[in-house]
């Protein structure tokens, strides 16, 4: 673990983000992957300035080989940082996403109501199987996960509805807009 002291304020941009590593990893390379929503243009984010804080901008690279490539992810609240936790890379948390506070990840904030201590496998249970609800896309009824992996696996030809790329964009704004309520 790194001795760093605690933030005192939530790192909520990117540019704050790509700051605060490099201040901390000065000789180190910097890959910095947007996030998807902003590489198509769902959500504002596009950082101009990126290139001052970091080495490689990542735009349109798959996330996993990216990870299987680094020692480490640093993030904010990003699912990047839980793929990275399944892959057994080190992961520095600048804000409180699900997966931080559980003694798995560096964590920059306390997060003092999580007392247990999983192990990975255990976070990942919880996660992945016991806390979520599935809804089976084909036959609209709720499904235990297995039923979702099978239907991923097989390449399912799965109904599209028309109006999750209009929910997407909704999302998207509210998510630009999240300094307002944090």
């Amino acid at each position: 673990m790194h001795d760093w002291p605690l933030i005192q304020r939530y790192v909520c941009t990117n540019l704050a983000l790509l700051r605060n590593v490099r201040k901390q990893n000065p000789d180190a390379v910097v890959i910095y992957k947007p996030h998807p929503d902003v590489e198509v243009g769902l959500r504002p984010g596009t950082l101009a300035e990126a290139r001052r804080y970091c080495d490689v901008i990542a735009a349109d690279h798959a996330p996993i080989p990216l990870i299987n490539q680094v020692d480490e992810v640093w993030t904010m609240t990003s699912l990047l940082g839980f793929e990275a936790l399944i892959r057994g890379k080190a992961v520095t948390c600048l804000g409180l996403p699900f997966y931080s506070g559980w003694g798995l990840t560096h964590d920059r904030h306390a997060v003092p109501r999580r007392q247990a201590r999983p192990d990975i496998l255990g976070l990942i249970h919880a996660c992945l199987i016991e806390y979520p609800r599935y809804f089976d896309p084909v036959s609209r009824l709720p499904c235990p996960p297995e039923v979702v992996v099978e239907r991923r696996a097989k390449g399912a030809d799965l109904p599209q509805a028309w109006y999750l790329r209009p929910l997407t964009k909704i999302q998207g704004a509210f998510a630009s807009q999240a300094h307002l309520w944090r």
